[in-house]
């Protein structure tokens, strides 16, 4: 039997297998957000290792509005065996403790988002610091135990077992030529997803989501909920297709960014090209904005002109052209960065958690640049982006 095409594999994935829960289709979701969070990848052509965690990072965010403790939205058949009760989800258990464990943190009101707000604040190891030991720890606990249930989803995903994805394996035991995400580390269980799998996500980023969320809303639907309980297929989309608004006052950004402009450090902004001398004149933006995808890392925020980021800008990409025109404008603003001693380590620790092969020194800011902007573009054209 020829081997299927990656589009094949997808379509069959999500149409035809059997679910005896939302796994598989979770599974397709996070490889999804992954290729599209590395678009440069696809362009090697190779085969890529995915570390199982990567993967159970992700699954916490998109599981976290099911794992209420009050009114659990179940993914799959429970059942009594030898006495125990077998989950739905077998990390349910781990994230429904830090969902207790965040809520207690913060003592805010419950939001469906702050599953994708906590990773990003967990991704981010300066924000990660700032967070109790307690939190951190049941963290890493339901990512531990959401990469141990992936592997149920990864063996049995098409017909038979392990027929679209190898067993995962150190990454110190792939072949050579295998690509990796930034910072994966030779100890790391991968998951190796095929060069032509790949690609297809790449080509067909946004329907894969769209499927995703449309299969995952139809399957919930139908799982029987606790008594009295209505799940409906419109309840779960809007569960699974929240993102979490800027929550975090990006305060700390902002005071880096104020001392250098006390100091007489002057930036330019990348759109408008007017100077930026003074705190009320900018906004601190997210160049790849927060509704197409949660981002906080330096690089992606600069300082823009206020008036044009309110009125124009907003929640839009800049064409590939503006993107061109600006490139030298990042590099500046990078370099500009690089002033402040604790704004390089930032800078680089974040760059270092989205790109690969960054060289640091004096060229550092202008490579940067250039993987930025090619990144902004890919994920525009992959997402269809209004541009402006």
């Amino acid at each position: 039997m020829p081997p299927i095409s990656g589009e094949q594999a997808i379509a069959t994935i999500l149409k035809h297998d059997k679910k005896t829960n939302s796994y598989k289709i979770a599974l397709l979701r996070a490889i999804n957000d992954l290729v599209l969070l590395y678009p440069d990848l696809v362009r090697e052509g190779q085969p890529v290792a995915v570390p199982l965690p990567r993967l159970a990072e992700l699954w916490t965010a998109y599981y976290w509005p099911f794992a209420d403790t009050t009114q659990p939205i179940y993914q799959g058949a429970r059942a009594i065996v030898d006495g125990q009760l077998r989950n739905d989800v077998s990390f349910r258990p781990a994230l429904t403790q830090l969902r207790q464990q965040w809520q207690a943190t913060v003592q805010l009101p419950a939001q469906t988002a702050d599953g994708f707000f906590l990773l990003t604040e967990m991704r981010t190891p300066r924000r990660r610091a700032t967070y109790a030991p307690a939190l951190q720890q049941a963290y890493t606990q339901a990512v531990t135990a959401a990469a141990k249930a992936l592997l149920m989803p990864i063996r049995y995903a098409g017909p038979g077992e392990w027929s679209v994805f190898d067993k995962p394996a150190r990454l110190d035991q792939l072949p050579p030529h295998t690509l990796t995400l930034p910072g994966t580390r030779p100890q790391d269980v991968c998951l190796v997803v095929p060069a032509s799998l790949w690609e297809a996500f790449h080509r067909l980023s946004l329907y894969v989501e769209a499927l995703c969320l449309h299969e995952w809303s139809l399957f919930t639907e139908t799982v029987t909920q606790d008594a009295g309980q209505l799940v409906t297929r419109g309840q779960v989309y809007t569960l699974l297709t929240a993102r979490p608004d800027n929550r975090r006052p990006l305060t700390w950004e902002r005071n880096q960014v104020d001392i250098l402009l006390h100091e007489n450090v002057r930036f330019v902004c990348p759109w408008t090209q007017k100077p930026l001398t003074h705190p009320e004149h900018y906004d601190l933006d997210h160049l790849l904005p927060l509704t197409i995808y949660p981002v906080n890392e330096l690089w992606n925020l600069l300082p823009v002109d206020r008036q044009f980021n309110q009125h124009t800008k907003r929640d839009r990409l800049p064409s590939s052209q503006r993107l061109v025109t600006a490139e030298p404008l990042l590099a500046q603003a990078y370099a500009t960065y690089q002033q402040s001693a604790t704004l390089r380590q930032v800078m680089h620790e974040d760059a270092a958690l989205r790109f690969t092969g960054l060289t640091p020194g004096p060229t550092f800011p202008t490579e940067l640049a250039h993987r930025t902007i090619h990144f902004i573009d890919d994920v525009a054209a992959a997402r269809y982006v209004q541009r402006f």
